[in-house]
């Protein structure tokens, strides 16, 4: 019961006073860093579903 008592303990210890936490203008930074990558990524599948369905519906109508 010692060992879990210390091990919260130190885990406060830690979180309040040796991690670095970002400020709100480096935090609003990183959010919008991931939300435009986000946006990229999302535009790029559906950019190569919408190329693979026409490839395909193009394939499948020789036939």
């Amino acid at each position: 019961m010692n060992k879990i008592r210390n091990y919260f303990r130190e885990s406060y210890y830690e979180l309040t006073q040796k991690v670095t936490w970002p400020t709100w203008d480096e935090l609003q930074s990183s959010t919008m860093i991931v939300l435009v990558a986000t946006i990229i990524i999302t535009l790029m599948v559906w950019g190569m579903d919408t190329l693979s369905h026409l490839v395909l519906t193009q394939y499948y109508n020789l036939f």
